[in-house]
């Protein structure tokens, strides 16, 4: 019998926005920039279509996308 794979059933696990929020910040390198309430309503606003279905997050579709866009988004608020 195969065991279950806990680290892909946590990555697609659907998720609150604080929850989402909660779990990138836990497993992000120190070096990296943190995530907030505020970027995260920015980036569903921003990116619609990966909202289609729900409000929900998964780290699985959203995590690298969201890493990606927030340091953009951080220089945008500087200006």
């Amino acid at each position: 019998m195969k065991t279950p794979d806990l680290e892909k059933e946590r990555s697609e696990k659907k998720l609150t926005i604080g929850d989402f929020l909660k779990t990138y910040n836990d497993d992000l390198p120190t070096e990296f920039p943190r995530a907030s309430i505020p970027s995260l309503k920015e980036f569903r606003e921003t990116f619609p279509g990966f909202f289609k279905r729900d409000e929900t997050w998964s780290l699985e579709q959203h995590r690298k996308k969201f890493m990606d866009w927030l340091p953009q988004y951080i220089r945008s608020l500087l200006r």
